[in-house]
């Protein structure tokens, strides 16, 4: 099985409102995800999109192409430095929660993480972007990034 996951993640201000958008597919399967925080960073919505993106797949061990416009992201998995922070405590790295959380869920499939370039015309990055601002500008139901907030982020 293939599964093709568009993520992206927003921040109105950095930090300030945030919010994430995920787009899968596979076959004839298709689905949106997103949400919206009230304080957070850019770099962290493009990350708990993946998350979230890999939380919502029912199956395990198969395969997952997911595209992202984050430089952050994509190549601190496929350099392997995220690894080599695990090994290190996260020690002087940000997001070590998210990252921790990410760890957990990468080894389940086969992942593999290509780059786009955001605000470029890539329909599902488009999608994405759209719904990572709208969660963000969505006042009224805006989750708390427990994460950022307490601090323990670092």
């Amino acid at each position: 099985m293939q599964v093709n996951m568009f993520t992206d993640g927003a921040a109105r201000g950095n930090p300030g409102p945030g919010g994430y958008g995920v787009v899968l597919i596979s076959g004839k399967h298709y689905k949106e995800l997103s949400a919206g925080y009230r304080k957070t960073t850019n770099n962290r919505m493009e990350l708990l999109a993946v998350i979230r993106g890999l939380e919502a797949l029912k199956l395990s061990g198969i395969f997952i192409t997911i595209y992202t416009d984050s430089k952050y992201v994509c190549e601190a998995v496929e350099k392997g430095w995220v690894f080599k922070w695990k090994l290190t405590g996260f020690k002087g790295k940000k997001n070590a929660d998210l990252w921790d959380q990410f760890l957990v869920l990468y080894p389940k499939n086969r992942i593999t993480f290509r780059w786009v370039k955001g605000h470029a015309g890539h329909p599902q990055n488009e999608r994405c972007d759209v719904l990572a601002t709208q969660a963000a500008d969505n006042a009224k139901d805006l989750l708390i990034d427990e994460g950022f907030e307490s601090g323990s982020y670092n």
